[in-house]
């Protein structure tokens, strides 16, 4: 029963994690000043080429993941991408005792979402894919 379900479950996961990640980037077009601001707040350096990485990875690549279009390459990058501004924006132990539990719980869910991407990059997109199509 699972094997007939593989291909619509692969579709199901890539649309799911690309709902984090696509809207999040035309959010990030649309307030692209506030997001500059927010990210220096945060003490990266060059502020506005960071959000031009981050609305690049969230849209271009999350886009790519959604329509299954070189899978493994968008998954493992937006995978990296995920891991590294997690430490950055997540750092439960760094913050004051009323925001541990928020910080925490946003910490490990980024985790959770780059142990799927990585399941992706390893696995691939599925036969409901445009990666699929293309290996025809």
């Amino acid at each position: 029963m699972l094997n007939s379900l593989q291909n619509p479950l692969s579709l199901l996961g890539r649309v799911l994690i690309a709902l984090l990640f696509v809207p999040a980037g035309f959010s990030k077009i649309a307030g692209f000043t506030g997001t500059a601001g927010y990210i220096a707040s945060k003490g990266v350096p060059l502020p506005e080429v960071a959000a031009a990485i981050a609305i690049a990875v969230e849209l271009g690549l999350g886009l790519l993941l959604l329509i299954g279009l070189q899978t493994r390459w968008a998954a493992l990058g937006i995978a990296v991408f995920t891991a590294v501004i997690t430490f950055i924006f997540h750092a439960f132990w760094s913050v004051p005792a009323e925001q541990v539990m928020m910080q925490q719980q946003a910490f490990f869910k980024n985790i959770a979402v780059v142990g799927g991407l990585l399941t992706i990059a390893a696995w691939g997109a599925g036969a409901w894919s445009v990666d699929a199509k293309l290996k025809g």
